[in-house]
């Protein structure tokens, strides 16, 4: 059993998900719905780059024009380990999908976690879209602050 003073200030590995949508497969949707959608994951749960472990990007099959975890290179994730994949293929799943799951190494629990769904992907977790309204302005000012010429 861990001591209760050890468990308090303990580093564990958490998931933290989130997926959005885009209208078309198109190269800068993608990117721009991936970074909008990350930005948020981080802005939501406070995520230092160097607290992540890994991060896993997928696609439904109807999106093939970029590798959405470009996104997070463009945000300077250089030394992030990063996987594309596509999602499993099921009849009735939600078109034009990206999700991604980070492997976030922090002393939070689970239950203060903040999972981000935005777009049409609210649609995939009701129970967990409590994120408040996105101003997509200031949302964008602020990823074009984090952004990296050299990706």
């Amino acid at each position: 059993m861990i001591p209760e003073w050890l468990a308090l200030t303990m580093t564990v590995c958490r998931g933290v998900r989130g997926a959005t949508t885009v209208d078309t497969d198109d190269r800068d949707e993608i990117l721009k719905a991936t970074t909008q959608l990350l930005a948020l994951m981080i802005r939501r749960n406070d995520i230092q780059t160097v607290d992540v472990a890994s991060a896993i990007f997928t696609v439904t099959k109807d999106l093939q024009s970029e590798f959405p975890a470009l996104a997070a290179r463009q945000l300077g994730w250089l030394e992030v380990p990063l996987l594309c994949s596509y999602e499993v293929s099921v009849e009735r799943s939600l078109p034009r999908c990206i999700r991604i799951l980070l492997h976030w190494n922090t002393d939070r629990s689970q239950s203060e976690i903040h999972h981000v769904y935005i777009r049409d992907a609210v649609k995939l977790r009701p129970d967990l879209n409590v994120v408040p309204s996105v101003d997509f302005e200031e949302l964008e000012q602020w990823i074009q602050e984090h952004l990296r010429d050299d990706c």
